[in-house]
């Protein structure tokens, strides 16, 4: 039988649903059959993934009229138009109608352009997250965010579209390799920093058993992060007020995605460097201690991520990529600033020189 930690909801009204936390949830469990809508299901996945957990999906959902796989190449630089279209014509190829269900099996790519393709096919259809990797479980399979990549922007082509439900099987940690642990780590060290000093100490803590991937310390950190994500998502469903927070470090990180080249940096990689300079950029506004800045520079060494931009990156390149973030309104940038460790504010006062002046500070060129 499956071994069920936790249930939590995202509460959504008549679009909430539930995010079970647990292990071996895919054996013998009815679980994910409950939440599919019809006789119809899509499993998409892509080649590092599919051969590992495609069939025990196929098993829980037990007997269905048409069942089709598709496996996407892996990698953030195939989160585009063209990986979208190929769905769509795998799936209009096979017949799937309005009552299908898509189901996500793998990290944070997969679940985007599910849920997006999910979104679009037919006016929308049923959508389920698996997501496979610390960062998705944490972060992206939680609160509808749904999209694909531009060469001009991350994420600047989506739809805001809720799962039905996500299925966070710890187990599948276990396969990733350790560059991943690390990038997703980030994701979660994210919610002490925006929003709960007592998570943040206790990450400091215990990231030791986390990189070491410590079945109990990971169950509490990936719960804690959850519920932490699904209190601000009910909160503020579509980014319009407190779930711009989560943002913090993404608008640095992003521009640095994007001007190396998606999937040269992983995303949890540059989000940790963009944590980083907010950081920075809060101390010379006054509000952090320097030595708050260190530790945490120290503790993203710990972790293994990077803790400078790219060399190559210049400070006019950043705001170049900055500037087309879709949290830019009416022209003035919105960044996420610490106002201590564990309060986040939005900052819409930065201006461009100081921008630039703050990163010709801190860019390696």
């Amino acid at each position: 039988m499956a071994m069920l930690m936790h249930t939590l909801h995202v509460d959504l009204g008549e679009r909430s649903y539930p995010l079970y936390i647990g292990r071996d949830l895919f054996r013998d469990s009815p679980l994910l059959a409950k939440h599919v809508s019809g006789s119809q299901v899509v499993i998409v996945s892509n080649e590092t993934v599919a051969p590992l957990y495609t069939d025990r999906i196929k098993q829980a959902l037990g007997d269905r009229s048409l069942i089709t796989e598709v496996v996407l190449p892996d990698g953030e630089q195939y989160k585009t138009l063209d990986s979208l279209a190929g769905i769509f014509d795998q799936v209009m190829a096979d017949g799937h109608n309005r009552t299908t269900s898509f189901v996500a099996v793998g990290g944070g790519v997969v679940g985007d352009m599910t849920g997006f393709a999910a979104a679009c096919y037919q006016r929308g259809v049923n959508f389920i997250q698996v997501p496979t990797t610390v960062l998705a479980q944490v972060d992206s399979s939680v609160g509808g965010k749904t999209a694909v990549n531009h060469p001009r922007g991350k994420n600047m082509i989506g739809a805001f579209y809720q799962p039905s439900a996500v299925f966070i099987d710890l187990d599948t940690l276990q396969t990733l390799p350790q560059r991943e642990i690390s990038a997703g780590l980030a994701e979660v060290v994210k919610y002490g920093l925006i929003g709960d000093l007592p998570f943040y100490q206790w990450l400091c803590q215990h990231m030791p058993n986390l990189l070491a991937r410590d079945e109990a310390a990971l169950a509490e950190a990936i719960e804690r992060s959850c519920a932490a994500k699904a209190r601000i998502v009910a909160a503020d469903e579509r980014e319009g007020g407190v779930r711009a927070i989560l943002n913090l470090g993404h608008t640095f990180g992003h521009a640095i995605e994007t001007s190396q080249g998606y999937g040269q940096w992983l995303h949890g990689e540059a989000v940790a460097t963009g944590m980083l300079l907010a950081m920075e950029l809060s101390a010379e506004r006054g509000w952090l201690a320097r030595e708050e800045v260190d530790s945490f520079r120290t503790l993203l060494t710990t972790m293994g991520l990077p803790v400078r931009a790219p060399e190559n990156m210049t400070p006019e390149e950043f705001l170049e990529h900055m500037a087309r973030d879709k949290k830019v309104l009416d022209g003035r940038l919105r960044l996420v600033l610490l106002k201590s460790v564990g309060e986040a504010c939005i900052s819409d006062d930065v201006t461009r020189p100081e921008l630039l002046a703050f990163l010709s500070r801190h860019c390696s060129s």
